[in-house]
């Protein structure tokens, strides 16, 4: 085993990581996105959020931990196979977010990144969880985040909580009946 660097001279003591709560990634079609993810793949849908004015699912992959979109109208996609750079293009991701246990966590992770010399927001209510962001050297997006109402515990279509868009697209309608009409698919580039 790796040893860790909990001592690190100077810092808090760092946070017990609890998994990855979201990888926030960009749809332009969040119907068809749903229709993949819980069709296809058969993750379960656990939230359904605004984020201003875009559509923000979550996806179960494991307890507490899911894959995220936002759907960003007219966001520009394209065929990357894994592991191939694409210089000439912009990146898929949106940012990367860790899973803490609590407000303790998160708000010991805050004082560990100012006491590193690191910049980064004060804390931010999303309802359903709270969150820090900050960057890692090279510019990547991050947040720590915990769930206050942790959608992967629950299994309540009609929670208003978990479920707060206001005009989910048809494939949610269509989850909460018990089956979706159609399924994208995909193919290898």
């Amino acid at each position: 085993m790796a040893p860790h660097l909990a001592g690190t001279p100077g810092l808090p003591t760092p946070p017990q990581w609890r998994g990855v709560s979201h990888l926030a990634l960009v749809t332009p079609d969040m119907d068809t996105t749903v229709r993949f993810y819980a069709g296809v793949l058969g993750m379960r849908l656990v939230a359904t959020l605004m984020a201003g004015p875009m559509r923000h699912y979550f996806f179960e992959i494991a307890p507490g931990n899911t894959v995220a979109f936002f759907e960003v109208a007219g966001a520009e996609t394209f065929d990357k196979a894994a592991g191939t750079p694409l210089p000439d293009r912009a990146v898929q991701l949106d940012h990367l977010a860790f899973n803490v246990a609590d407000e303790a966590a998160l708000d010991r992770l805050r004082a560990r990144l100012e006491a590193a010399g690191s910049e980064v927001t004060e804390t931010v209510d999303h309802g359903i969880l709270r969150s820090i962001y900050f960057t890692d050297p090279h510019g990547i997006a991050l947040e720590a985040t915990y769930w206050v109402v942790d959608g992967t515990a629950h299994d309540d279509p009609d929670d208003p909580v978990l479920f707060a868009d206001p005009a989910p697209v048809a494939a949610v309608a269509e989850l909460r009946s018990g089956t979706l009409a159609t399924v994208p698919r995909t193919r290898l580039v």
